[in-house]
């Protein structure tokens, strides 16, 4: 049964009841008080390396359970509320795969209200989206086609925009402003487009190359289209062959005006710089223009944003995503944070009203509850962890990734997290890295957490004797990094075998 707001009452009652459990287990507020009963050489090891001075200066928490017993093995301030970065997106990918379902596609559709007369339509082409991350300029090829291939050569009057199904707020207020320009951090809109498979939604690609010594370098848009949307200041260099790169893409607040300026050097092959547009849909529908163009579909008249009005209308074409067990992929290898959101948005459309973050997230805490997770201390004010506004318990952690084992959908999810040590981008993604020679290289699957100041790892790891442990560990600090201990607590339990 999909969760939903409305049964909120029940589920708490549960999850306190839930939560008196767990905190006689061991999951309580102080450092591993109660691991002894389910096995204390590992909790001494665990301590061990917990005592890291690391740690000790920093501010962390974590848990270590059972994943076959749910038991409690080791337990450090696991109902400490700590900044997750990251991790937040467990959390998401979970309520979004019971809330919307593992084979759930987002679509984009074409529509029109006016009538076909010898290859004219008579008013507007409305371009809809409904969430889709993943759009690329091929889908918008795609469905270019199908709209001449429906008999449609020429529209009297503008292609229209309609974002409407996610609501106006395109920027999470709890984000900071001084992300605007970087790619992780992108306007969520209903309508968007991504530059590659990446599928970082709502930014392009600035391809530079050196050009001579004091000359400015080349600079070239992916996708090409978007050139008729995004404006170029090129105030680079070229620089002499051997000198350093010093690089910098942005884009001016509330426009569409990327300034690259620096240096780029000579003898050097070229690179790439994301950034992130201004009013998404917009985006997207220059590149659906383009696309209408090359299939040979005049449209007379500009673009505008505007919600499909009520009424009678045709559905010319129709694009489909991949499912969402598909999509988990570059979601969590890559821990894509506008993934993130347009889940969140598109579970909170569940209700009757546009997407928006507060419904949206109503529905991860309700998830969160009928899993029995304690609630005392959660805040989340987004999907994807990029505010440090969340706040997540170890404790909590523990018990959603120990009981989502038993979701049919868990082995899309557990494929999805990024795999320690691996090396391939889409399956080792942000652990390919960490934990390279040990027993747990191949073997751990965990979502990684980076802000500055915040590390997180939490997961899943086998012991040599095949016993599945799920831990969560979570740290802020302000001189050195905890997360080389984090690498270490897995380590050690892939390194366990219980007697």
């Amino acid at each position: 049964m999909r969760s939903n707001p409305s049964s909120l009452p029940r589920l708490l009652v549960s999850s306190l009841a839930t939560a008196a459990v767990l905190l006689s287990a061991g999951l309580g507020q102080t450092p591993e008080a109660a691991a002894a009963p389910t096995d204390s050489a590992l909790a001494k090891k665990l301590g061990a390396v917990m005592k890291d001075s690391r740690v000790q200066r920093a501010t962390s928490a974590a848990v270590v359970v059972d994943g076959a017993t749910g038991s409690v093995i080791y337990s450090r301030y696991a109902g400490r509320a700590t900044t997750p970065a990251s991790n937040t997106k467990i959390l998401t990918a979970v309520a979004a795969m019971d809330t919307l379902g593992p084979n759930y596609r987002f679509k984009t559709d074409v529509i029109r209200r006016g009538k076909v007369s010898n290859g004219t339509l008579r008013g507007n082409l409305y371009l809809k989206g409904y969430g889709d991350p993943t759009t690329m300029t091929s889908d918008f090829r795609a469905l270019a086609e199908k709209v001449r291939a429906s008999g449609i050569k020429r529209v009297t009057r503008k292609v229209v925009a309609d974002a409407s199904f996610f609501d106006s707020a395109r920027y999470n207020p709890y984000w900071s402003t001084s992300y605007a320009s970087d790619y992780y951090a992108a306007q969520i809109s209903a309508l968007t487009a991504a530059p590659n498979r990446d599928y970082d939604s709502g930014t392009v690609i600035v391809n530079y190359k050196p050009a001579r010594v004091g000359k400015r370098a080349s600079l070239k848009l992916t996708p090409a289209s978007a050139a008729k949307y995004v404006k170029i200041k090129n105030s680079t260099r070229t620089g002499p062959k051997g000198s350093s790169k010093s690089l910098s893409v942005r884009r001016t607040p509330g426009t569409n005006t990327v300034s690259v300026s620096g240096r780029v050097p000579a003898g050097r092959g070229g690179g790439k710089e994301w950034v992130t547009v201004n009013k998404p849909e917009l985006y997207a529908a220059a590149l659906f223009r383009a696309e209408l163009i090359k299939a040979g579909v005049t449209v007379v008249g500009g673009t505008k944003i505007m919600s499909t009005p009520a009424g009678s209308q045709t559905l010319v074409a129709r694009d489909r995503s991949m499912t969402l067990s598909k999509l988990l992929v570059p979601f969590m290898k890559l821990s894509n944070n506008m993934h993130a959101e347009a889940l969140t948005k598109t579970m909170a459309t569940r209700t009757g009203r546009p997407g928006n973050w507060p419904d949206g997230l109503t529905y991860t805490r309700a998830y969160m509850r009928s899993l029995g997770a304690p609630m005392s201390g959660i805040v989340l004010r987004d999907g994807s962890g990029l505010t440090r506004s969340n706040k997540i318990t170890p404790r909590a952690m523990g018990v959603v990734l120990d009981k989502v084992q038993k979701a049919k959908w868990f082995p899309a999810f557990y494929a999805s997290l990024p795999v320690a040590g691996h090396s391939e981008r889409m399956t080792g993604g942000t652990l390919a890295k960490r934990m390279k020679h040990t027993k747990a290289a191949g073997n751990a699957h965990a979502k990684t957490g980076t802000l500055t100041g915040v590390t997180a790892l939490s997961g899943y790891v086998r012991g040599t004797d095949g016993r599945r442990y799920v831990f969560s560990m979570m740290s802020q600090y302000t001189g050195r990094t905890p997360r080389p201990v984090e690498d270490k607590l897995v380590v050690v339990l892939a390194n366990h075998r219980r007697r």
